[in-house]
C-alpha cells in the first residue's frame, strides 16, 4: 500500500508541512464529517500522525499498522487495542526532558518567592506603603519526586543544582541513581517540603496523589503537577488548598483540560499553567522531527526510533 498517513489532530505546522512533503497525507480534522470521512476512507491509511487515538477510531481502519503519537505520553492512545491489531505505537521521550524540567523549576520558584503577588505589589502601587512580605527559599528544602524516569531525572538535577535534597517514588529502586529511594508514597510525602509529580498517566497512576497522599505533605509543603492532571484527585486538592491544608500549588495539568475549577483562580497561592511544559518552540519542533523519523522507519520497513510497542 502507499504510505498514506492520516493526521487526526492539528500539529506544528513544521511537522506537517514535513508529513506532506514526506507522505501521502491527508488532515482528518478538516474533514466536514470525519466519521463519514472515515466511513469511507478509513481503509486508505496505514499510519497515523497525533494522538487522541481511541479504540474506535482505530476500529475504523482495518489497514492501520502505525501511530506516531506527538507526545511522551501516550496514555490518549488505546495501546490495548493497538497491541491486539499489532499496530506498532512511537512517542517522542527525550527531546522534551529539558523544558519539562524548566517549567518544574520555574513554578517552583514562582510560588516559592510569590512572583505573581509580588508583580501585582508593584503594579497596584503598593510598595509605597511598606516592603513585601518575607519569602521562602528553595535552597535546603526536601523535594520528593513521584517518578524518577527520563524528565524525573532532568528535574532531579535542577532540584540539586537549587541546593535542595532530592528524594524519590516510583515503581523500582534505581539503584544507579544518587537519591534516596520510597517504596510508599505517603511516608516520602511526610517529609517532602515539594513533592513534584512527573510520573506518567493512565489507569495505573489514576489519582495516584490522591487525598491520604496530600495530607500527608500537610499545611507546610506544596504540590507541583506536571505530568497528567488524571494522577492527582484534583477535588481533594482544591478542598485542601481552601482549607489551609497544602502551602500551595504549581500546576500544569488539569482532569479536564482546558477547564479548570474556578476556585483555583481566587488562590493568590497557586500558579495555574495551560499544558505548556513541553511548549517551546525548540522542544516543539524536536517533537515534530522525531515523529516524522519514526513514520520514515516504519514505511522503510525498518524499527522504530522511540517505540512503545
Amino acid at each position: 500500500m502507499p504510505d498514506k498517513v492520516l493526521i487526526t489532530q492539528k500539529l506544528l505546522k513544521s511537522c506537517e508541512n514535513q508529513i506532506y512533503e514526506k507522505f501521502d497525507a491527508t488532515r482528518l480534522y478538516e474533514q466536514k464529517d470525519p466519521t463519514e470521512f472515515l466511513r469511507d476512507n478509513g481503509n486508505k491509511f496505514t499510519a497515523i500522525a497525533g494522538y487522541g487515538v481511541d479504540a474506535s477510531l482505530i476500529g475504523k481502519m482495518p489497514n492501520l499498522k502505525m501511530i506516531a503519537n506527538f507526545g511522551v505520553g501516550y496514555d490518549g492512545i488505546d495501546i490495548n487495542t493497538a497491541a491486539k491489531r499489532s499496530i506498532a505505537v512511537s512517542n517522542t521521550p527525550d527531546v522534551l526532558n529539558d523544558a519539562m524540567a524548566e517549567i518544574t523549576i520555574g513554578l517552583m520558584i514562582a510560588l516559592s518567592r510569590k512572583i505573581i503577588p509580588a508583580d501585582q505589589f508593584v503594579r497596584q502601587g503598593k510598595w509605597k506603603a511598606g516592603n513585601f512580605p518575607l519569602q521562602s527559599e528553595l535552597k535546603g528544602k526536601v523535594a520528593g519526586i513521584v517518578g524518577l524516569g527520563r524528565i524525573g531525572k532532568e528535574i532531579a538535577l535542577r532540584c540539586t543544582a537549587m541546593k535542595m535534597q532530592v528524594i524519590y517514588f516510583g515503581r523500582t529502586d534505581q539503584k544507579d541513581q544518587p537519591y534516596q529511594y520510597f517504596e510508599d508514597l505517603m511516608k516520602m510525602a511526610e517529609i517532602c517540603d515539594w513533592l513534584i509529580v512527573a510520573t506518567p498517566g493512565g489507569k495505573k497512576t489514576n489519582k495516584l496523589v490522591d487525598a491520604d497522599v496530600l495530607d500527608a505533605l500537610g499545611k507546610s509543603g506544596f504540590l507541583i503537577n506536571i505530568a497528567r492532571g488524571s494522577v492527582v484527585d484534583e477535588i481533594s486538592l482544591v478542598e485542601k488548598l481552601k482549607q489551609g491544608e497544602l502551602a500551595g500549588a504549581g500546576l500544569d495539568v488539569f482532569d479536564d483540560e482546558p477547564n479548570v475549577p474556578p476556585a483555583l483562580f481566587e488562590m493568590d497561592n497557586v500558579i495555574l499553567s495551560p499544558h505548556q511544559g513541553s511548549a517551546t518552540r525548540q522542544t516543539r519542533n524536536a517533537m515534530g522531527q522525531l515523529l516524522v523519523a519514526n513514520l520514515e522507519a516504519f514505511f522503510a520497513g525498518k524499527p522504530l526510533l522511540t517505540p512503545v510497542i
